[in-house]
């Protein structure tokens, strides 16, 4: 697809925006950059479906599903790295990428629990190359410890130790990635616990929950290369009636162990969004990681959009600039469509996200709140939203090397056709 607009076409409507917006005391261009050097971590696994490199595809643990089969799925590690490569050129802004110790690239078989940072040397150099920085995440499903629905939690003490070591061996990965890069590797903990029907023991779960994490985190590692985070989810495949990780249990447990707590956009009820919970949090915890994903109906993994919830998150954290206190993922995974426009759609919206925050005159709309003038408040509240934008978006797609509009299809389409048609 062409692209719809010329730069000169751009250029001129950025202008007429920019003296819009400056209309309201806000400087158009330091926005864009400000909007661009926000790093966003894009998840490795939307480009192979979760299915990672173990060749463990059929394995049942765990609670993770992707759907669909798109082809062209990215089969070994080379691709995946080429397929990221070129989703990069069409997103804008400052990137890092989060793998799954699913990614290892051992040469032969290693268990999940003895992985050394040596096995990720592959990643480690691209990274360095290419200047993305790398966030991990221990893999505690698709494996059969996880088969029973319980890791961390399990009753059987040999399962819960193979994942207290697997928990183990993930951080001392991600401070390696951290080292590597020269700055803190996030190690996000997400296990699928839980049960599909009504327990009539809730608690005794969570106590080797407790315990199992203290385990994993009892060792000190230099916060400069690795940001332990938890991360809770309302239900899961299996664990439709009980998640032993809770928002309840992860919010207490990061706020006593002073670690980030991780909150994903969709992993809580369908009409709850989690932009109220963020300054409520930052109270208790030294940080968030934000995952931006998609609930729709039980699932919570489909592509993020430019969506109300999207927009409401970005704009709260940009009114209590706390950029330098959350950290922002995606995590997503959907194999139904083109997974290179999956990666694109996603990223692109949450970066389209984080500029039209940054463009809001907040102290304008603060002023007004202070003065007992919400009408006011509500008037500058809902002309914002009519405010030429786009032509803003357009302008820093422009100035950042990246197709504008839709015309980023037409590069998407040429990479299916001489690239992924050719994987079976």
């Amino acid at each position: 697809m062409k692209a719809y607009q010329s730069p000169d076409t751009i250029t001129r409507a950025y202008e007429e925006a920019k003296t819009a917006y400056a209309a309201f005391g806000i400087n158009t261009d330091k926005t864009i950059k400000a909007a661009l050097d926000v790093p966003i971590s894009i998840q490795c696994w939307q480009g192979d479906d979760v299915t990672g490199f173990e060749g463990a595809s059929g394995i049942s643990g765990g609670g993770i599903l992707a759907t669909g089969n798109y082809p062209g799925r990215a089969r070994n590690g080379d691709e995946l790295r080429a397929d990221a490569e070129f989703a990069f050129t069409l997103i804008p802004g400052k990137k890092r990428f989060s793998l799954h110790m699913l990614y290892a690239e051992p040469e032969g078989k290693i268990p999940r629990d003895q992985l050394e940072p040596e096995h990720f040397k592959n990643w480690m150099t691209w990274s360095k190359k290419k200047k993305i920085p790398l966030d991990f995440n221990p893999s505690f499903f698709s494996h059969p410890m996880a088969d029973s629905g319980y890791t961390l939690a399990s009753a059987d003490p040999k399962i819960r130790d193979f994942w207290i070591r697997h928990g183990k061996a993930s951080r001392k990965i991600a401070a390696a990635f951290g080292a590597n890069q020269g700055s803190a590797s996030v190690n996000n903990i997400w296990i699928p616990d839980g049960s599909k029907d009504l327990p009539a023991d809730r608690l005794s779960p969570r106590q080797r929950l407790r315990d199992a994490l203290d385990e994993i985190l009892a060792v000190k590692l230099d916060n400069k290369t690795i940001t332990d985070t938890v991360e809770s989810k309302l239900f899961g495949i299996g664990s439709e009636a009980y998640v032993v990780g809770s928002h309840e249990f992860y919010l207490g447990y990061a706020a006593a162990k002073q670690i980030r707590l991780c909150l994903d956009t969709g992993h809580f009820h369908p009409t709850e969004t989690i932009a109220d919970k963020i300054s409520a949090a930052l109270l208790f915890v030294p940080g968030l990681l934000i995952h931006f994903s998609r609930g729709l109906r039980w699932d919570s993994d489909h592509v993020a959009i430019y969506s109300d919830d999207l927009r409401e998150v970005c704009r709260e954290i940009a009114r209590q600039k706390c950029f330098d206190r959350i950290d922002i993922a995606l995590d997503f995974f959907d194999a139904s469509i083109n997974r290179i426009a999956a990666w694109t759609i996603g990223t692109r919206s949450l970066r389209k996200g984080l500029l039209e925050a940054l463009l809001e005159p907040t102290r304008l709309l603060v002023d007004a709140e202070k003065a007992g003038r919400n009408h006011e408040r509500l008037a500058l509240m809902e002309e914002l939203k009519t405010l030429p934008f786009s032509a803003v978006w357009d302008k820093l797609c422009l100035g950042a090397g990246v197709p504008a509009g839709v015309s980023w299809l037409g590069n998407v389409g040429e990479y299916e056709k001489t690239v992924l048609a050719k994987r079976t």
